[in-house]
């Protein structure tokens, strides 16, 4: 395995940090606009909802595929290798979206796109346990990490909605994500990275070590949690629009901008994350926040859309913290040298979760009915994530499993 030698150069550290900002910066532009292009899909090929969300669970797919079979080559390749593939990758897709037109084009390009993700951020994620002195310090990174993410969360749909105003095709939002990623792929070349020394052991680094982690019960631990996180966490801004359309009450105007709402909360409230996980410990933070996101989904279900309209935007807020903590803590449990393939796990559990619960939610919506319905099962999984948040603080079974 390969052995990490920290760097002590805070100048270093901090281009580290700010390059991986950046690169889940431009993965979030690209991943949270589909809500706003799958309406244009809609209409230009004529698709069925059905048809349309491929969009959306095609590149969640092959984010998990690779995250599970292609993580463990951040341990094996190194971080910067793997890295500088994943965004070169990227970046190539995304300006092979200008020479194309067909439906079934765009999501072959998806599929290259998921699997970059998965190898850029696992080696992003293995590189932050690299540089992180301290467990708190790798949770507070993750946390910022996550709150760059929120904002380019806002800011993709943003840039997609101005685009189709002015009569300029979506698909330049890609052009805009790849020339950025461009420019990250030669930041990352020409960055320091931790330096890493190879033991005699590294040649056994490879897909079955790899695999090997699954049977480990933190990784599991963690992966179901964050499973439950991402269910709770996706059924917002893929269905609350839909749910929303029944509101006639006199907060029209949130209904209208609930997602943008949602997403300024969740972005804000992980810089907030930051600043109180360095003030309270995070697995009391951890199940405040889950059993707040609980009582927004349970105050939906008892008193439907007219509460929805407040509550589900406002749970955003609560969400902020959960996804980044748990994956910082669940990364933690490992050695470093082990970063990327336990990364990878993780990765695998929550783009599958992405991809599937909001189908779940969409047969159980069909079932019975209406949209209502598949927020039962959210609210279910809300429920869940809060009892195992409520175990995380009273067993704390981290406490001895701690590497950094």
């Amino acid at each position: 395995m390969k052995q990490v030698k920290a760097i002590n150069d805070e100048s270093s550290k901090s281009n580290i940090k700010y390059l991986t900002y950046m690169m889940f910066f431009v993965f979030a532009m690209t991943s949270d606009a589909v809500g706003v292009i799958i309406p244009e899909l809609i209409t230009t090929y004529d698709l069925n909802l059905t048809q349309a969300s491929a969009f959306h669970y095609v590149p969640m797919i092959f984010i998990a595929l690779s995250g599970l079979f292609l993580g463990y080559l951040a341990d094996k390749w190194g971080r910067k290798t793997t890295i500088i593939i994943g965004l070169f990758i990227f970046s190539f897709a995304c300006f092979l979206f200008l020479i194309g037109s067909s439906f079934a084009y765009f999501l072959l390009l998806l599929a290259f796109i998921g699997a970059a993700v998965g190898l850029f951020k696992t080696g992003a994620l293995a590189l932050i346990g690299d540089i992180s002195q301290s467990n708190k310090e790798h949770t507070g990174t993750m946390n910022m990490v996550e709150g760059f993410f929120g904002v380019g969360a806002m800011v993709g749909p943003a840039i997609v909605s101005y685009l189709l105003i002015t009569g300029v095709s979506w698909k330049y939002l890609y052009f805009c994500a790849g020339l950025l990623c461009m420019l990250l792929c030669i930041a990352a070349a020409k960055t320091k990275y931790p330096v890493t020394h190879k033991s005699q052991h590294a040649e056994h680094i490879n897909l079955r070590s790899s695999l090997k982690i699954m049977a480990d019960p933190y990784a599991m631990g963690f992966s179901v949690a964050i499973a439950l996180y991402v269910a709770t966490e996706v059924a917002i801004y893929v269905w609350m629009p839909t749910l929303l359309m029944d509101y006639e009450g006199s907060l029209v105007w949130l209904a209208t901008y609930a997602l943008s709402v949602f997403f300024a909360l969740r972005a804000g409230g992980r810089f907030l994350g930051v600043w109180m996980l360095e003030r309270f410990k995070w697995q009391q933070v951890m199940f405040y926040f889950s059993a707040a996101v609980f009582l927004c989904y349970l105050g939906t279900a008892l008193y439907g859309v007219n509460a929805a309209v407040v509550l589900l935007p406002l749970s955003g807020l609560f969400m902020s913290m959960i996804y980044p903590t748990l994956n910082s803590k669940g990364i933690s449990c490992f050695p470093k040298e082990k970063h990327g393939a336990i990364a990878g796990v993780i990765l695998f559990f929550t783009a599958c979760s992405a991809a599937i619960s909001p189908l779940l939610m969409g047969l159980v919506s069909d079932l019975f009915g209406h949209v209502a319905f598949g927020f039962y099962l959210a609210t279910v999984f809300a429920a869940v994530l809060t009892l195992v948040a409520a175990y995380n603080l009273l067993k704390d079974p981290t406490q001895i499993k701690t590497f950094n």
